[in-house]
């Protein structure tokens, strides 16, 4: 059977998608790119906000019409919120809860044993890390959340938290690193909470990490400020560990994150993002901000705008406050005007552009080495020119030309300029190693 694996949303999500698509491979399957080519659709859905749900149901439309004979599987939180009556309208023909993603190979292969393979599926197997992603994988180390955050559907489409072993991760890893993956990037609801359930935590999975495998850049996702094993700050001190982490902050104001259920107020938060940047200087912390919570007053926003500013934030990920049914915010009362949120997410947005121009700046003059990913190539008065653009270990992203194609490869740049809210990188043979950015 060949197979189109699709995902929204998060990079946990996208995690899921690669550990599907090596598990069709070793059983036989083929992975094709292009849903025409397929006999079954796999869309991994998302519900953190109601646009994620519109946009899922747009995406199962899309999938269908690009070929309506194939058949149609679904997973994922809009899929578990989602009535079977409503999927079933959507032409879904196989939902796999959240609580079974590790058995949607069989339960696929199962289901649609006697899918005959289509006469234009002709092209050979992709390798089972999706070729886009060669240089970087998403590896699920968990699953679900202990905690309830009053805004958050994910926590209720999820379920509990479920680690996987140290020995799995490990040897996922292994494999990756013989198909010459430079980046691992570690993802899960609750990445922070990992091994509660297994007693270890995320400090020793690194560790193993570091011991065990040659992965050369070890990267985490999004992880909540709060439960943070001992030790975590001094993994920053190999420098396969990267110096950059998402840290959702939510709101910049103490009332509204006790209205949020989050156990992290502002002087924690500023107390571990100083405590990363002493770790590693020019450390790059990126976080994701709620515009008009539930009773959110002109105080409370101005409260939240003033620290927010004071982070010296290298990315803000701005969500419009949007009701999700299944919540207790979308029970609170006082809920804000939709032309308020909207203005605020504005205001928001702003801020966040002020404040990555401000850090980009300060990588301009430095030298990073920097993962390269896959290029475009053209003539220029005769010569081979190479267009690249790649990450730093602090995530920031760098534009650059070659003489020689850099795909895959990790090689220090100097940081020249900013173009179009990327930094500009030029090749210099004395660039030995990095020492920022």
């Amino acid at each position: 059977m060949r197979i189109h694996l699709n995902a929204l949303g998060c990079r946990l999500n996208e995690a899921e998608l690669e550990q599907w698509a090596t598990a069709f491979s070793g059983a036989g399957e083929q992975i094709a790119t292009d849903p025409a080519d397929a006999d079954i659709l796999v869309l991994n859905t998302c519900a953190v906000t109601r646009e994620a749900v519109r946009k899922s149901r747009q995406r199962l439309q899309k999938l269908q019409r690009a070929n309506p004979r194939a058949k149609l599987v679904v997973s994922g939180c809009y899929s578990e919120l989602a009535s079977e009556t409503a999927l079933a309208e959507l032409g879904v023909d196989l939902i796999v809860p959240n609580t079974r993603k590790d058995d949607l190979v069989s339960l696929t292969r199962s289901a649609f044993a006697d899918v005959s393979m289509p006469q234009t599926a002709t092209l050979p197997a992709n390798t089972a890390l999706f070729t886009r992603n060669r240089h970087r994988a998403f590896i699920k180390i968990q699953d679900g959340c202990r905690y309830r955050c009053t805004f958050c559907i994910v926590t209720v489409a999820r379920g509990a938290e479920r680690s996987r072993t140290l020995g799995d991760i490990v040897s996922e890893v292994q494999t990756l690193v013989q198909d010459e993956v430079q980046e691992i990037v570690l993802t899960g609801v609750h990445v922070g909470g990992y091994g509660a359930d297994l007693d270890t935590n995320l400090v020793a999975l690194v560790k193993a990490l570091l011991d065990d495998t040659d992965i050369p850049r070890i990267r985490f996702a999004s992880v909540e400020p709060w439960d943070l094993s001992p030790g975590f700050l001094e993994l920053f001190d190999d420098p396969r560990v990267q110096p950059h982490m998402h840290l959702p902050l939510q709101s910049g104001s103490d009332t509204v994150l006790r209205r949020m259920a989050r156990r992290c107020r502002t002087a924690d938060f500023q107390a571990l993002t100083a405590a990363l940047r002493q770790a590693v200087p020019q450390f790059n912390i990126t976080t994701d901000v709620i515009a008009g919570f539930p009773g959110e007053t002109e105080q409370e926003w101005a409260e939240s705008l003033e620290f927010i500013a004071s982070q010296e934030f290298g990315h803000i990920h701005a969500f419009t406050y949007s009701e999700r049914e299944g919540t207790r915010a979308a029970t609170l009362p006082d809920q804000v005007p939709m032309a308020t949120r909207q203005a605020r997410s504005r205001q928001l947005h702003q801020l966040g552009e002020r404040m990555k121009a401000a850090q980009l700046a300060r990588c301009v003059g430095t030298v990073a080495n920097v993962l390269w990913e896959r290029g475009r190539q053209w003539s220029e008065e005769g010569n081979t020119i190479w267009a690249h653009q790649g990450y730093t270990p602090g995530y920031q992203r760098v534009c650059v030309r070659s003489p020689v194609d850099l795909a895959n490869r990790i090689l220090p740049v100097r940081l020249v300029g900013i173009d179009g809210g990327k930094l500009r990188g030029v090749l210099d043979e004395t660039c030995t190693g990095a020492h920022s950015c």
